[in-house]
């Protein structure tokens, strides 16, 4: 199933036990039913949300089900948004990449940060599920991203790592091409579970490795406290224009580009680590004609 080298003690995963698809939380090894979904969850005000996780945990080793898959933790009608050049790698990146470097610089700097659209929850693949490049595209990068996952008020209940995979060629040739860029089959990939904010602390060490035929190709690092922006700005901007009652989960930027150089292969594997939340891996293929 998931990866457990790095993984924390305690976490939602979505399961599928038998012919049923639950949320539960894991404790150690044991997976116990939450009772409801995430989006219900991501409704109720934050200490009924947290009583509501450690009481599943509580009853892990007593109550434990058998797990045949872990899912993409997100439910299929919840959505998932972004927000770009918040490192300074990331805008050198599409600098590099773009005919017109200048809206970059401008909006790294600016007070109103890059916000996108980037899948809905039935569009997301899980850990050890393919990502992909599109098939029209000669540059393909992914983005390894810290994952928030904001309750319906705004406020952040967990992280979860992620992968923000794009087309930089598409991006590159016009600015109105980003969402061609961004938002395509498999483009998104969380998991392999959600850590509930009062577990962990930020700033997290990101780590990606791009295994190819064998063999690594490319190995880079960064952490969360190279952002110009904070979490709670992100998602402050994000819910002064929209409302999220079932909750959502925003991908945080990268601090992490591959050269121009190098571009995905189907057949590379991606494997993102962000320590204390766990380990995403995903083998890619290409998607579209």
């Amino acid at each position: 199933m998931n990866d457990t080298t790095h993984r924390p003690s305690l976490a939602l995963a979505r399961v599928r036990s038998g012919d049923d698809v639950l949320w539960t939380v894991r404790a150690g090894d044991a997976y116990a039913p939450l009772g409801i979904t995430l989006s219900e969850l991501l409704a109720l005000p934050r200490e009924e949300a947290r009583a509501t996780v450690e009481r599943a945990g509580g009853k892990a080793a007593t109550a434990s089900i058998r797990v045949d898959a872990v899912l993409a933790p997100v439910d299929p009608a919840q959505e998932v948004w972004a927000a770009g050049v918040t490192y300074l790698r990331s805008r050198d990146g599409r600098i590099e990449e773009a005919t017109d470097g200048s809206p970059y610089d401008r909006v790294y700097v600016a007070e109103r940060p890059e916000l996108f659209f980037k899948a809905t929850g039935r569009r997301v693949v899980a850990h050890g599920e393919p990502v992909g490049g599109r098939a029209d595209s000669t540059w393909d990068a992914p983005e390894p991203e810290l994952g928030m996952v904001l309750d319906a008020r705004g406020e952040i209940f967990g992280f979860v790592p992620g992968n923000d995979a794009s087309s930089r060629s598409i991006e590159g040739e016009n600015l109105l091409y980003l969402p061609q860029a961004k938002v395509y089959t498999a483009a998104c990939a969380l998991g392999p579970e959600i850590v509930p904010a009062w577990l962990v602390t930020p700033p997290f060490d990101i780590a990606m490795t791009i295994v190819r035929g064998g063999e690594t190709v490319f190995e880079g690092t960064t952490s969360t406290d190279a952002m110009a922006r904070t979490l709670a700005d992100l998602a402050d901007w994000l819910f002064r224009g929209l409302d999220f009652p079932d909750g959502t989960i925003v991908l945080t930027g990268t601090g992490i580009v591959p050269g121009a150089d190098f571009t995905l292969s189907p057949g590379d594997e991606v494997t993102i680590d962000i320590a204390g939340l766990g380990t995403l891996r995903n083998p890619v293929v290409s998607v579209g004609r």
